[in-house]
């Protein structure tokens, strides 16, 4: 199951008594300012989190794969985001006890 903006406002605005309104303007304006930050070529870190930064391709040739003429890339500036230990052992900790809950309820 996926997760989607809405279902994020939705239980935001149920645990702080925001409403929904509020906490869609507030989502929406933590997004975007991290859009913008990553387009200003600025670094994002939230600890306990993890690091939003961009990164660059260097430019090379590729090949269009249906006629196989060779097609130059210029160089690229990819988004990326670096998750950390904290947030990376609490997802581990959950997926893992889920797991063995059901193996156990399957046996």
């Amino acid at each position: 199951m996926n997760v989607t903006k809405a279902d994020i406002v939705d239980k935001i605005a149920s645990e702080t008594g925001l409403t929904k309104l509020e906490t869609k303007a507030v989502v929406d304006g933590f997004l975007l300012s991290i859009i913008d930050a990553l387009a200003d070529g600025k670094r994002i870190e939230l600890r306990g989190f993890g690091v939003f930064s961009v990164k660059s391709r260097k430019p090379r040739m590729a090949r269009n794969p249906r006629t196989g003429d060779p097609v130059p890339l210029e160089e690229r500036f990819i988004p990326a985001f670096k998750v950390s230990s904290e947030f990376q052992e609490k997802v581990h900790e959950k997926l893992r006890s889920a797991g063995s809950q059901d193996s156990q309820a399957s046996a």
